[in-house]
């Protein structure tokens, strides 16, 4: 018999909310030993190749030797990349990708390939982040324990869900971040089912990572004032400067990976070269723009640099990160926008004291700040950029500044229609046509879609929609009450949708859902 057959999908979906937090606990333990794993490596990988540049200045012959190693990395990973296509960038697109049902994943080659090529790539100085590999290989492996205990799909996409979460958890020890992030990029609803599983696999990651790590946060930036409310206008002002770059940070970073498609005459696994040979040269001339960036940030805070200095390494930091990512190298791009991030904060801090005289004692205000409205102006996700800054520097003190900064920057961001970087992102990778799923019509799934306050679907009856074909409404969850519909049944703001539907049609019925549950106002 097909598992994944109607009876059985339907049995499972009222069956496995206990089960589906158990699962996301195991899920959480196997994402947070193979982020540890992955994390100890890279810290390890990332001081050999510091040492290695050290010697290059002291012995000049090396350099070559150097530069010939860096071509045969860059071609060993690039040949990875072609061979396993759904391992280059961050992952976060895929993810979101395989969620959908648009895009097919195998979940050992994503494991095994994100890995070494990870380390290759970030241990060799290239500005890419932890995050988004994490993320991607913390999604597999919740794939993985689906497959190999054969779980059916509709279990499948929680687990993979559970498994984000928990990676996310793991690079950053932000439990929280890895629940909202899961909640508000992911699944661009706020559903109890993915909310409680995420919360499960999270904590758990966390405290495997913790375990191995400590208890510190990322970014300890010690005791920090409160900046005092009447110099909030401030606030606003940087989050409309955040706002405006992280669109200029979007723009080029598509507009590089268009340069990198047009060198037709460079084979595509030679492309990554491109970014090892400039990590090679500038780890020679600046060497605080390699890898993720994580020693800049502290730096700034405790270090006296001058604004000519942190301008410079701004603008490499912001080049050298286009250069990464744009060549499909795999790494994550959280990290690096961080420290681009903390840097706009720390220049606008000198500006302005230099200007008006604003006190330097809150200069890391300023960067912790900066951060979160520049990951939110990129992003659009303002809840996860307020709670992963709180995470990551675990104080609440600046919690309202954040949340100012956050909203004045996703603000600016919508009013110039500026959309998420991952959901572009997607949409390239779909055009290209790679990895795409062909489901089967005997493959049953279920679809829960949210309804918003004005949307087409708010106070209307079953019987009076047009829906879809292929697809079947056969619950309302109403709060804690669970409804089985009939043609009168009439649809409420705040209810979830639970349709069942064939895996082949499930792509188009779950945009098609989501855009009549939507409010009319967000399309005006």
């Amino acid at each position: 018999m097909n598992k994944n057959n109607t009876i059985n999908t339907l049995t499972k979906w009222y069956d496995f909310r206990l089960k589906i937090i158990i699962e996301g606990m195991v899920v959480g333990v196997f994402a947070g030993i193979l982020i540890v794993c992955y994390r100890y490596l890279l810290q390890k990988s990332f001081e050999f190749w510091q040492n290695m540049y050290s010697l290059q200045l002291k012995h000049h012959w090396l350099i070559p030797i150097w530069l010939l190693g860096l071509i045969t990395g860059g071609w060993f990973v690039g040949k990875l990349v072609k061979k396993e296509p759904m391992i280059s960038g961050s992952g976060i697109p895929q993810i979101e990708g395989v969620l959908l049902q648009k895009l097919h994943m195998n979940w050992w080659k994503v494991i095994l390939g994100k890995f070494l090529g990870g380390i290759i790539c970030i241990g060799a100085g290239l500005s890419l982040g932890r995050e988004g590999p994490s993320i991607q290989m913390g999604a597999a492996a919740g794939q993985g324990f689906s497959r190999l205990f054969k779980r059916v799909k509709l279990e499948e996409k929680y687990l993979i869900t559970c498994g984000a979460s928990a990676g996310l958890a793991a690079a950053f020890n932000a439990p929280i971040a890895g629940v909202i992030f899961a909640l508000e990029e992911v699944h661009k609803n706020f559903s109890p089912l993915v909310m409680t599983s995420a919360l499960a696999a999270s904590l758990t990651a966390d405290y495997v990572s913790k375990e191995f790590f400590g208890l510190k946060p990322i970014f300890d930036f010690k005791q920090i004032s409160p900046i005092p409310l009447n110099k909030y206008i401030f606030l606003i002002i940087l989050g409309i400067i955040v706002g405006l770059l992280g669109i200029v940070f979007n723009k080029t970073l598509l507009k590089t990976q268009e340069i990198y498609a047009k060198l037709k005459w460079l084979p595509s696994e030679a492309k990554i070269i491109v970014a090892f040979l400039i990590a090679g040269i500038l780890g020679l001339v600046v060497p605080e723009v390699l890898g993720g960036g994580h020693e800049i940030i502290s730096s700034i805070v405790t270090t006296s640099f001058s604004l000519r200095v942190l301008l410079l390494i701004l603008f490499v930091k912001f080049f050298f990160t286009m250069v990464s990512y744009g060549s499909s190298a795999p790494g994550g791009i959280f990290l690096p926008l961080l420290v681009i991030g903390a840097l706009l904060g720390i220049v606008y801090g000198k500006i302005i004291n230099h200007l008006v005289g604003f006190s330097q004692a809150y200069i890391a205000n300023f960067v912790i700040l900066a951060m979160a409205g520049y990951f939110t102006a990129i992003v659009k996700a303002p809840i996860t950029g307020c709670i992963l800054i709180t995470e990551m520097t675990g104080s609440f003190s600046h919690l309202l500044s954040v949340g100012l900064v956050c909203l004045t920057a996703y603000i600016v961001v919508d009013v110039l229609n500026s959309k998420p970087i991952y959901e572009v992102l997607l949409e390239r990778i779909l055009n290209n046509g790679t990895n795409q799923i062909k489901g089967r019509k005997d493959t049953k799934v279920i679809i829960e879609t949210a309804i918003f306050m004005g949307s087409m679907l708010d106070g209307k009856k079953i019987k009076e929609m047009e829906w879809p074909p292929y697809c079947l409404v056969v619950g309302i969850k109403r709060g804690e009450m669970e409804i089985i519909p009939n043609g009168d049944t009439k649809m409420l703001a705040g209810d979830y949708l639970i349709v069942l539907s064939n895996e082949d049609n499930a792509a188009e019925i779950r945009e098609c859902l989501s855009k009549a549950g939507e409010s009319v106002y967000l399309h005006k």
